[in-house]
């Protein structure tokens, strides 16, 4: 591994440091997934216990990382962070090939503070990361304006283009109360936003890794583990590193199935059912099986399938009992389909 720390304004004391890690040679694999870590701190300093850390964490998992520390309120204000947010993530682009990183899965983890731009990076950013991780993040008014004035608070901001997020906190938080999660959580769910979520029965603010080198308060047993689990889901959002290069995401759980580009069997029946009728001749065997189900139970079939059109194909063909292999075949052909957006006509 390779640190380098570039000095992206100098007045500001706005750095960003890359850690990287060689790939090719007697590695598998040309590219590497990437984080850029956004330390908390109140937009009063860039934390050292949520900076190095956390980026350390992710290079063990084979990330390339990133720690930027952003313009804080004493050389700068809103929207300078997001700023540095976005010129760090073209520098990253820029050196994705020397750097070996996938463009496709540049991650961002912030805390607190940092958990507060890191949402507004995946709600309001141009260069928005492929999945984003707030660590007890400031989201609602009352704590954002407490740091600074004038900033947007990201669960309004929530959108169909916001990318899949990972949510971290304690409920006894008294520093950034857990309804900034929540609400957060809630926005997400909304919008039909891909996301996971972790509170933890207790552990305070500002807890970090949550390793005992680096905590500084008490906290359950099981906080330090939603580090391997946010890799754990990074592996489903982006597939996980072997020494043989990338395994297929899980677009299940990576994608919104009706806002996706092509189809998948993520998508709702309400929603692939607008679709041309050679998705719906591909899908005869779930079609057949709600019919049995139907005629069985003695339901009427239309009313059936609006009652569970909220439910997926794929959960719909298990509850069916469409074969699994048959289930990746469909799979497969439903990907090579390009998604309808707007309803089918006739």
């Amino acid at each position: 591994m390779r640190a380098e720390t570039i000095v992206l304004h100098e007045k500001r004391d706005v750095t960003l440091t890359a850690y990287i890690q060689e790939a090719e040679g007697e590695f598998g694999f040309t590219k590497r997934p990437a984080m850029l870590v956004l330390p908390g701190g109140g937009y009063a300093m860039c934390s050292d216990r949520e900076a190095d850390p956390v980026a350390l964490a992710y290079s063990k998992a084979g990330f390339q990382t990133f720690v930027l520390r952003y313009t804080v309120t004493s050389k700068g204000k809103w929207p300078l962070p997001l700023e540095d947010y976005e010129e760090a993530m073209e520098l990253i682009v820029k050196n994705a090939e020397a750097w070996h990183v996938d463009q496709d899965k540049i991650a961002a983890v912030g805390f607190s503070a940092g958990g507060h731009l890191c949402a507004c990076a995946a709600t309001v950013a141009e260069h928005k990361p492929a999945a984003a991780i707030l660590v007890y993040p400031a989201i609602l008014k009352e704590i954002c304006d407490l740091c600074q004035p004038g900033m947007p608070y990201p669960n309004e901001h929530v959108g169909k283009d916001t990318c899949p997020c990972f949510l971290v906190a304690a409920r006894d938080d008294r520093t950034v109360d857990i309804k900034n999660s929540l609400m957060m959580e809630l926005a997400l769910a909304e919008k039909g936003i891909p996301f996971e979520s972790h509170i933890y029965s207790y552990g305070g603010h500002g807890f970090s890794t949550a390793e005992q080198w680096v905590v500084t308060n008490s906290v359950s047993e099981r906080v330090p583990d939603w580090v391997p689990d946010s890799i754990g889901w990074l592996k489903e959002i982006f597939g996980a590193l072997t020494y043989k290069g990338f395994t297929e995401p899980n677009i299940a759980v990576s994608k919104n199935g009706d806002t996706a580009p092509v189809l998948a069997v993520s998508c709702s029946l309400k929603h692939i059912r607008k679709q041309s009728e050679e998705v719906q001749t591909l899908l005869k065997p779930m079609y057949d099986g709600i019919r049995i189900v139907a005629e069985a139970r003695g339901f009427d079939m239309e009313k059936l399938m609006d009652a569970v059109g909220n439910n997926t194909i794929r959960e719909i063909m298990e509850i069916v009992q469409v074969d699994a292999d048959a289930i990746v075949e469909i799979d497969k052909a439903l990907h090579g389909m390009v998604n309808r957006l707007e309803e089918r006509k006739g």
